[in-house]
């Protein structure tokens, strides 16, 4: 069966704009429009008419796409389909939440039998394969959170700047005076999936390290607990000892606060943690430098960017600042390997990213 995807590529244009050609909705040049219609007859493609009828028939839903393996919970995709939820209802929109792991077979099922307006996904990849997939039927998507800027241009996405924020972190521990640090990255299978959120704070500690000259030793995350002990306490013993921790949102921190004081260290004067894409108020646990992830704010807007797009609207990009939390701030390190009262080695040291496990 013929696609608009199919027509996109002979055409030369993004599914979305054989759509608008379609539909008459967004202007669209002559070049371009005859240019679809040239590929529609060559290709003998026939819009769905049970797809539009659905389409016009709307159910008032948006699929929210969590890819979730079981056993594996993560509070931050509990908070975020709360907080996804109250905004899509003062849209009039119901939350239909899929966790199929893979997504694709799934979204293609509620995309056509009418289940749903439009989908939310979470978690996005590189070439995010559900993209595609939903792209090829015309279906209405917007990301929470990017991978591809190039294959993401025609549609609509909001995110944490992801790279900004592990930069900044990174930039003002090394201000305060801490010279060697570990950057506790997003979890192998994350970064191996090509998720935005880790391929984009791994870019920022590279860039935070060659600016300021500090010693950022990458060390990615795991789900495994054993494995995560190990690697904490191979992190924070190596030789020279780090002094400041800058760590990604997905690590267990009560895991890391267990170690921390098995090995007897205190937090912050041995030890300086910052957080990145910590849940806001967040109850228990230390009162440390953050960068909260505004789930508020993302929620909202994505809420929001799915109405448009059910709407027909031009796709929109949002990429939000980060902002570090004004209290606590970040400490200098105390006394170590000669370095003065303050902290401050008065040895330079040359630009270094090191990784234990292979990131790229």
């Amino acid at each position: 069966m013929v696609t608009i995807k199919d027509v996109a590529e002979r055409a030369g244009v993004a599914p979305s704009t054989v759509s608008y050609v379609l539909s008459g909705s967004r202007k669209i040049s002559a070049e371009t429009a005859a240019a679809v219609r040239a590929a529609i007859a060559e290709l003998g493609y026939h819009p769905r008419a049970s797809a539009r009828t659905l389409r016009s028939a709307r159910s008032e839903v948006l699929v929210l796409a969590v890819p979730r393996d079981p056993g594996k919970y993560r509070a931050m995709d509990g908070r975020f389909a709360i907080e996804i939820s109250d905004a899509a209802r003062g849209h009039g929109y119901d939350v239909l939440l899929m966790t199929e792991p893979g997504g694709v077979e799934g979204l293609l099922r509620v995309a056509r039998s009418g289940l749903a307006d439009a989908a939310v996904l979470m978690a996005v990849a590189e070439a995010d394969p559900r993209l595609a997939a939903l792209r090829a039927l015309d279906f209405p998507v917007v990301l929470l959170g990017h991978g591809d800027d190039r294959e993401e241009a025609g549609v609509s996405w909001v995110d944490l700047d992801w790279a900004a924020a592990v930069a900044l972190a990174v930039r003002e521990t090394a201000a305060a005076g801490h010279r060697r640090m570990v950057f506790w990255a997003s979890a192998d299978h994350e970064i191996a999936a090509r998720r935005g959120y880790a391929l984009h704070g791994l870019a920022g500690a590279r860039a935070a390290a060659a600016e300021t000259g500090a010693d950022v030793r990458v060390q990615p995350s795991t789900s495994d607990p054993h494995e995560l002990r190990t690697r904490l306490h191979a992190a924070l013993t190596a030789e020279p000892r780090p002094t400041a921790l800058v760590i990604q949102h997905l690590i267990p921190l009560p895991l890391l606060l267990a170690e921390v004081s098995a090995l007897g260290l205190r937090l912050p004067r041995d030890l300086q943690v910052v957080l990145v894409g910590s849940l806001p108020d967040e109850p228990g646990g230390p009162e440390v430098p953050r960068i909260d992830l505004p789930v508020g704010q993302m929620s909202a807007a994505v809420a929001g960017l799915a109405a448009e797009a059910i709407g027909g609207a031009a796709p929109r990009h949002e990429l939000i600042a980060p902002r570090l939390a004004t209290a606590p701030g970040i400490l200098p390190p105390a006394d170590v390997d000669g370095g003065d009262a303050g902290g401050r080695d008065a040895r330079r040291h040359t630009p270094r990213l090191e990784n234990t496990n292979r990131c790229d």
